[in-house]
């Protein structure tokens, strides 16, 4: 592919500032302390050997660091079960230009090169796979759809052991004749099998290799020098080592696995695979992530139109709740992308330990490559620093009060209560309303936050309703007085009028207290809850009508708040 003009030029990468990128420098720090801690026992073995973590906003990366080692380990020892370290002047230290087999992260740049074929109309989105690949057909494999592939709806099997056959044409023979195991669209499953396809629909329509459309198309154009399949011997010293690949837990035998592919499948396939096998550089990464967050352009170069990148953006699985999925990107799993998660957060995993999260909602993005199958996979489990660097990465985008330089933040602890209260307020019973700005975003059903009301000093509370409005839409009512879930990631408007709660005193001047009560549990957060501009005006008759009772921005109101678990923050 040739470099095409485009208006101007798209965004660019270049190193700068958390604060040229619009994001708290002292939180992308602590970004990298929280990946540290899992070069440790993660609860009882290394999560990683080390990692090479990148995030950035617009245009600037404004963090880019290398932690723990490149290659650790010799072996793995599966009597004692630990690794066989390297005396320490063998060891190699992780760089920030370390090559990372991305295992799964493969299957991005296979969905782009056949985005790009629909975008042509050389693919049609909802023909038959069989369409263009008849030996597809087989085994009752007629209806699968391009789209079924690309969205993992296909109903294949996860995987099949492909590399036990010793021939390209029985590996082949294997896929022909494999069945579905669940009718085509009835159940998202998510399978390497799909991207094997894929690759073998693109190689018969283009008539070309899969490791040359992946250069010619996106790698070459990007200027991504150091993404590819198959990395020369040139390489290796600066390959990220993956697994002791050996007997009964890799399907081959072939000692500690550096500068070529883990994926046993992608090795069988000679390091090329529709699902597995490119090799990159956190650094080449971005320069993806940046074009696609660009509508894929980047610099002079356009690999997609916009449209064709929100297709990758836009879930084509809304009838599986909790599996949203785009044209080959993932939607909104808080499992890796943590608090980053918005209806519009895409990304992918892979196996060997690295991920992708962009964020077109806040124009960010964050890479996170480390060797987590080093010296074996099974001291891996689950996804914790993925997401323990997407919650921070969240907190460093600044949510800037509505008004003056802080707002009260809820904090993004598991499993706690933080309150927020008012002090008695001085007006009648049922005659005053409450006014704030509110800004949420927590994890639905899981994270919740209630206005509520006591009529006895705190002993007891009622959930008070209130009504939001964010600016451009209508207002919206809140009758049990909560709100869970995305708001947008905007300030809304909040009043409530004051209650008439059961053991007041009818006019009585002693009036409620009111308070904030945020409730977090399970294993994630959102980006957590703000509260700023806190004012109660007074109504009826009596002491407090037709003034404002309490004003946050008076500090001898402001300092008789009482906080629990809530701070003052500026982002």
């Amino acid at each position: 592919m040739t470099r095409e003009a485009v208006p101007g030029r798209a965004t660019i990468l270049r190193y700068g500032s958390a604060e040229r990128a619009g994001l708290v420098g002292g939180q992308l720090e602590r970004l990298v302390d929280d990946a540290a801690a899992f070069l440790g026992p993660s609860p009882d073995r290394p999560w990683y050997a080390g990692a090479v973590l990148l995030a950035g906003r617009g245009g600037t990366i404004a963090l880019h660091r290398a932690i723990g080692h490149a290659v650790r380990y010799a072996a793995y020892d599966e009597r004692t079960g630990a690794g066989v370290e390297l005396p320490a002047g063998r060891r190699v230290a992780m760089a920030r230009d370390t090559v990372f087999d991305l295992a799964s992260l493969s299957k991005l740049f296979t969905s782009v090169l056949a985005v790009r074929r629909i975008e042509r109309g050389e693919l049609a989105l909802e023909a038959a796979v069989a369409s263009y690949l008849p030996e597809f057909g087989g085994g009752g494999k007629g209806d699968i759809t391009v789209r079924g592939l690309l969205t993992h709806t296909s109903g294949l099997r996860a995987w099949l052991p492909l590399y036990r056959e010793p021939t390209r044409a029985g590996r082949l023979r294997m896929l022909w004749d494999e069945a579905p195991a669940h009718p085509p669209g009835t159940v998202p499953l998510y399978s390497d099998l799909n991207m094997i396809a894929l690759q073998l629909l693109l190689e018969r329509i283009t008539g070309r290799a899969l490791e040359a459309l992946l250069h010619d198309e996106i790698t070459g154009p990007l200027g991504m020098r150091r993404t590819r399949y198959r990395p020369p011997v040139s390489w290796r010293p600066g390959i990220a080592a993956t697994e002791d690949a050996r007997p009964p837990w890799s399907g081959l035998d072939r000692g500690m696995v550096r500068g070529e592919v883990h994926d046993e499948n992608a090795y069988a396939f000679g390091g090329v695979a529709g699902h597995a096998g490119v090799f990159s550089t956190a650094r080449d990464l971005a320069v993806l992530a940046r074009t696609l967050l660009n509508g894929g352009a980047y610099g002079a170069a356009r690999i997609l139109r916009p449209e064709s990148v929100e297709l990758m953006f836009t879930d084509f699985n809304g009838a599986f709740p909790g599996q949203a999925h785009g044209l080959g990107f993932e939607l909104g799993r808080r499992w890796y992308m943590g608090a980053m998660t918005t209806p519009r957060t895409v990304g992918h995993t892979g196996f060997t330990g690295t991920s992708v999260v962009l964020d077109p909602t806040t124009d960010s993005f964050l890479i996170v490559l480390g060797n987590s199958v080093h010296p074996v996979r099974s001291w891996r489990s689950g996804s914790a620093p993925r997401v323990a660097c997407a919650d921070r990465m969240a907190r460093a985008v600044a949510v800037r009060p509505e008004r003056g330089r802080t707002a009260w933040f809820a904090g993004t602890a598991r499993d706690t209560t933080a309150t927020l209260t008012l002090p008695d307020l001085e007006q009648p019973w049922g005659r005053g309303k409450l006014e704030c700005a509110l800004w949420w975003d927590t994890v639905p059903g899981a994270g919740t936050l209630v206005l509520e009301a006591s009529a006895d000093a705190g002993r007891s509370w009622r959930p008070v309703p209130f009504t939001t409005v964010r600016t451009g839409q209508p207002p919206r009512d809140h009758p049990a007085g909560a709100v869970s879930g995305w708001s947008g990631r905007v300030w809304h408007r909040l009043t409530a009028d004051l209650p008439d709660l059961p053991g007041a005193a009818p006019g009585a001047l002693a009036g409620p207290r009111l308070r904030w009560r945020c409730v977090t549990s399970g294993p994630y957060t959102g980006r957590g809850v703000y509260v700023t501009g806190l004012r109660v005006e007074g109504g009826g008759n009596g002491t407090g009508a037709g003034r404002t009772v309490f004003d946050e921005a008076r500090p001898r109101d402001a300092a008789r708040i009482e906080a629990a678990g809530w701070t003052l923050s500026a982002d």
